[in-house]
């Protein structure tokens, strides 16, 4: 399965498409220095195949590519985090 993820600051969320359709979402606020991410989702048609994982590991490499703090509401992504330490200097002081 070919997998890509794309922002689409229009909806203000990242979005996973695997085999060219849209199988997930991270909903995010954006103010400056700083991106909050309140939301994941994975169509349940997609679950069970890690592209959750992969959407968070690329929305936080964006952010770290962007040099964005970020905050992770969504529990997900919290989670995520945790379980991977090397996204730990990204989180800003809350």
């Amino acid at each position: 399965m070919e997998t890509v993820v794309n922002d689409n600051p229009g909806r203000n969320r990242f979005e996973i498409s695997a085999d060219g359709e849209v199988a997930g979402f991270a909903a995010y606020r954006l103010r400056e220095g700083a991106i909050t991410f309140t939301h994941t989702e994975i169509d349940p048609r997609f679950e069970g195949k890690g592209l959750g994982s992969k959407l968070a590991r690329a929305v936080l490499d964006e952010a770290r590519s962007r040099q964005l703090r970020v905050y992770a509401q969504c529990p997900f992504v919290a989670g995520y985090i945790d379980k991977h330490p090397e996204y730990q200097d990204l989180l800003a002081g809350e």
